[in-house]
């Protein structure tokens, strides 16, 4: 993938990271260049995610499962041991511990959210035939509601998925990539792009005000920009119904290209397991922004 043109501002700054992960990514994604990942292991948050805690798996936002959702979107390489081992600990967690999913009066309580992100990691790091993987992805499917999306609501009169649940839901699966997972995946895809990404099909208006603001990490949290890099992800942009979001961050971009977090966090710094960057310009926001732009979407 090359830079399209008009955007490729604040693509130097990327490219003078201090971070190796960070460079690596923009001249990968961005340049479309046969950069090393090798030197992803050389970025001082790589090193610091990879101290992984084995106590409470889902800890926010310390725990295991957090720390390798952080470090696949840094780049690791498939097939890192100790990343490796510690994804199995949380797909055999997820797949056997009856508190992460039960049900009651027909409805399914699953927190897709967090099984998307499990599988997604699991593709990344070369786990994609394990068998636990499957055995979540076919709990997905299964829970998968009629709109297209996911909730964890067992109330009976909920009928609407949750955005939040459905977009880590529809990574995970599209990075299976298998004829079901595909197809449930191009229905999760629909049911964003049926409301523009952010907008009520009643009102036509945003449906949370923090949809339209941008966060790092996002986490299991909806936003448009996120919600633009997995729609690519799972090749369903181009799409003109993606114009009103691609428009925010385009006009949301500082002159010299960069994007800042604006959005309220949803947690304190404290419990970051890296600095992120929460004031100014923001490293993964800037690059997630040019990834989806570039894109021609």
């Amino acid at each position: 993938m090359g830079v399209a043109a008009g955007i490729g501002a604040g693509l130097d700054w990327l490219l003078g990271s201090a971070d190796p992960a960070v460079r690596f990514l923009a001249r990968r994604d961005l340049l479309g260049e046969a950069a090393d990942p090798a030197e992803v292991l050389e970025s001082p948050r790589v090193q610091a995610l990879l101290r992984f805690e084995d106590v409470n798996f889902y800890r926010k936002w310390r725990g295991d499962h957090w720390r390798l959702v952080s470090l696949v979107e840094l780049g690791l390489p498939a097939g890192h041991e100790r990343a490796v081992a510690a994804c199995e600990g949380v797909l055999e967690r997820l797949a056997t511990d009856r508190r992460f999913i039960f049900e009651r009066a027909g409805r399914i309580r699953q927190h897709a959210a967090v099984d998307g992100n499990a599988i997604a990691v699991a593709c990344r790091l070369g786990l994609r035939s394990h068998p636990h993987v499957a055995k979540l992805r076919d709990q997905l499917l299964r829970s998968q509601w009629p709109d297209g999306g996911w909730n964890c609501d067992l109330r009976p009169e909920a009928t609407h998925s949750s955005f939040h649940e459905t977009l880590a839901t529809l990574w995970g699966l599209a990075e299976i990539g298998d004829a079901p997972s595909a197809a449930a995946a191009k229905q999760a895809a629909h049911f964003l792009l049926r409301h523009r990404l952010f907008r009520s099909e009643r009102t036509g208006r945003p449906i949370h005000p923090e949809f339209l603001r941008f966060h790092y990490p996002p986490y299991w949290h909806y936003d448009v920009l996120q919600a633009l890099v997995v729609l690519q992800r799972a090749g369903a942009l181009p799409d003109e119904r993606a114009g009103d979001a691609l428009e925010l961050v385009r006009s949301a971009r500082a002159p010299d290209g960069t994007l800042a977090p604006s959005g309220v966090r949803y947690w304190r710094a404290a419990t970051e397991a890296v600095d992120w960057g929460a004031k100014g310009p923001n490293e993964m926001l800037t690059l997630n922004a040019l990834r989806v732009l570039a894109s021609g979407a």
